[in-house]
């Protein structure tokens, strides 16, 4: 074996140093022509790595000014070269140094197994005896070599120090030749990627790619090493198990000392969870942009001094139609002017406000916008350094305003009261109107009661004849249809009323709503029963409102009669096939038998108090149910106050 590798030995003429680091042997140049070896040597064992690919162990190939003298041995003693591979001649390359590390023993003595600490703290001393005193003519660079990995016994930092402090750095991190070939990766990039080192070794970097990511990324990554800047971006890489993650990755070149890129440095780590959170984070801000632009209320967020932070699409929309005014500096100034605050005063204060109605003027607008503000004092946390570790501390305050459009609301409200006050004006005038006519009428009626009273006055002295009588009569009877026709003609007309699709429960609630005062009055507790699904019915609204209002007043009064301490009123709706039934229920007094169809009666007054009575609501009330098809009727199931069944139809349509 050692004649072949003398043989190979005597024909090597390369320039580079290559120095091999396993656990416990470094590896460097000995002599061309060993044929010289003593016999010793032989014991020593040969041990080498490739130039072109360095092994797992951390190969470092260090280039030689000019080729070392041809008979220059060095010889490291005292070391064990138990746990590395031994060579032969038939495996070395031309292009390989072969190193041979002679052994303290002899060969024919027994070797014994030392331990690792004693195996590195041998191979520390001889390396620290050899750069004390090296040969004659040994490379610069060696020495520099050998120094780098074995250290300056003056430094505090020893070099192993770097070499642990890499292999258990938390992020992954590989070494690669000038084509990407990997010749190194630490514990964080097997646990990261699921390859084992001898799995990865001498493998291309691109074992991780995936094919999510595009190739327009790697060519951009592969141009900016080339140019030997490092490059930083996000890959998606593919672990063992052909799982994908998000590798945040940093790859730096490394040059030699001619400035050649001879080796690259990759760090990378998962990131895949910030960016699930980031995607999250944007999606939730996306869904709550969305809400706020949808939302048909002008929100707006102001820092202290009025300066907008946010702001949602009504906002934009009032800014458009103020024609590039800020709607905000409006707002607050009517708060200002018609609500006597500012709002921003008010948050400072720590103080809120909710529904304040206030008005703006539009440009080109039919009337003034209100708007119905509410006002939030929003403390953001504390966003600075200072603050970092501490949880509560009041950041800056920042005003949260909401502005809801009410003009819609406003007008219908400024719409009903026109109607109110238009309908109070024609009750005047029908009022008036009437005291007019019934004043007409009652001087007319003096003429007649004249006449009647000469008459009388004649019969009781005897005087008079038939001819007189006769005369007298006709003008009472002229004079009484004048006035006749002047009573006729101050009624109000009967406009007919057309029908709508009417909702009963809607109506009833109207008419209830406007009886309320009076039913907490009168203390009667209402228990409102209406039906969940209630077809509507073609019907007239105001008459049936009058229908339910005379209703609810003849079991009001009812109940005032009866003197009972609890008054209870139950009013009940329900679907029929083709109809819908109303029960109006009190706990009054209740109705005889015998009068149960003529309370329906025109002037029919059955109340013990009749003053103020015209005899007139039930009257009306039928009139108003045979007009909707329906019928009404008192339940005489009832034994404990009165019950009244209301069924309605759809009204005739007026031709």
């Amino acid at each position: 074996m050692m004649r072949g590798l003398r043989d190979r030995a005597a024909d090597v003429t390369d320039d580079t140093l290559v120095l091999l680091r396993c656990s416990t042997i470094v590896v460097f140049p000995t002599e061309p022509e060993v044929g010289q070896a003593r016999r010793g040597d032989r014991a020593a064992g040969a041990y080498r790595t490739r130039a072109a690919a360095p092994t797992a162990h951390g190969a470092v190939r260090v280039p030689l000014r000019s080729p070392p003298p041809a008979r220059l041995r060095w010889r490291l003693h005292g070391i064990q070269p138990a746990s590395c591979v031994e060579g032969t001649a038939d495996r070395f390359p031309l292009e390989e140094y072969v190193v041979t590390v002679r052994n303290s023993t002899s060969t024919e003595s027994k070797q014994t197994e030392q331990p690792p600490e004693e195996q590195q703290q041998g191979i520390a001393s001889a390396l620290g005896e050899f750069l004390r005193s090296p040969p004659e003519g040994t490379p610069p660079e060696v020495v520099e070599a050998l120094t780098l990995m074995a250290g300056n016994p003056d430094d505090p930092l020893p070099p192993r120090l770097y070499f642990e402090s890499v292999e258990q750095a938390p992020v992954a991190i590989s070494v690669t030749d000038a084509k990407a070939n990997i010749l190194y990766a630490n514990a964080a990039f097997e646990a990261l990627s699921g390859y084992s080192r001898s799995e990865v070794i001498g493998k291309n970097e691109s074992i991780l790619s995936s094919n999510a990511t595009p190739e327009s990324i790697y060519q951009q990554l592969w141009r900016t090493i080339q140019r030997k800047r490092p490059w930083t971006g996000t890959l998606v890489n593919r672990r063992k198990d052909g799982g994908d993650y998000l590798a945040e990755l940093v790859i730096s070149p490394v040059l030699d000392t001619a400035g050649r890129i001879r080796y690259f440095l990759g760090m990378h780590r998962d990131v895949t969870r910030e960016h699930e959170l980031t995607v999250a984070l944007r999606q939730q801000k996306t869904r709550i942009e969305t809400v706020l632009d949808a939302a048909p209320v002008l929100v707006v967020l102001m820092d202290k001094d009025g300066r907008i932070i946010l702001d949602n699409m009504e906002y934009k929309k009032l800014l458009g139609d103020l024609r590039g005014r800020e709607p905000v500096n409006l707002l607050r100034e009517a708060l200002r002017e018609q609500a006597g605050f500012d709002p921003l005063e008010r948050a400072e204060s720590g103080q809120g406000f909710r529904d304040v109605e206030i008005s703006i003027e539009v440009p080109g607008g039919s009337g003034p916008r209100w708007f119905s503000c509410s006002g939030t004092a929003v403390n953001e946390s504390d966003s600075s350094l200072s603050g970092y570790f501490v949880r509560g501390n009041a950041g800056d305050l920042r005003l949260l305003l909401l502005a809801s459009d009410v003009t819609a609301r406003r007008r219908e409200i400024e719409r009903a009261h026109l109607e109110n006050l238009r309908a109070r004006l024609a009750e005047q005038q029908l009022g008036q109107g009437m005291r007019e006519a019934l004043t007409a009428a009652s001087y007319q009626i003096q003429v007649p009661l004249n006449l009647i009273r000469a008459a009388s006055g004649m019969f009781k002295s005897g005087g008079g004849n038939v001819e007189v009588f006769a005369e007298m009569l006709g003008q009472i009877s002229t004079a009484g249809e004048t006035a006749l026709k002047t009573l006729q003609a101050a009624l109000p007309a009967d406009i007919p009323e057309p029908g709508v699709s009417v909702n009963v429960n809607e109506l009833l609630r109207h008419v209830l709503a406007l009886e309320t005062d009076r039913l907490l009055a009168a203390g009667v507790v209402v228990d409102w029963q209406p039906a969940l699904v209630l077809p509507e019915l073609s019907g007239h609204k105001n008459q049936l409102r009058s229908l339910f209002k005379h209703l609810i007043d003849n079991a009001l009064q009812a109940m005032q009669e009866s003197g009972r301490a609890h008054r209870e009123m139950r009013l009940v709706t329900r679907a029929l096939e083709d109809a819908v039934e109303v029960i109006v229920e009190d706990n009054g007094p209740g109705v005889p038998a015998e009068a149960h169809f003529k309370v329906f009666e025109p002037f029919y007054i059955g109340w013990r108090r009749k003053f103020g009575r015209a005899g007139m609501g039930l009257a009306l009330a039928q009139e108003i149910v045979n007009q909707h098809g329906g019928c009404i009727e008192i339940d005489p199931e009832c034994k404990t106050g009165c019950r009244v069944r209301v069924t309605l139809g759809d009204v005739e349509s007026l031709e």
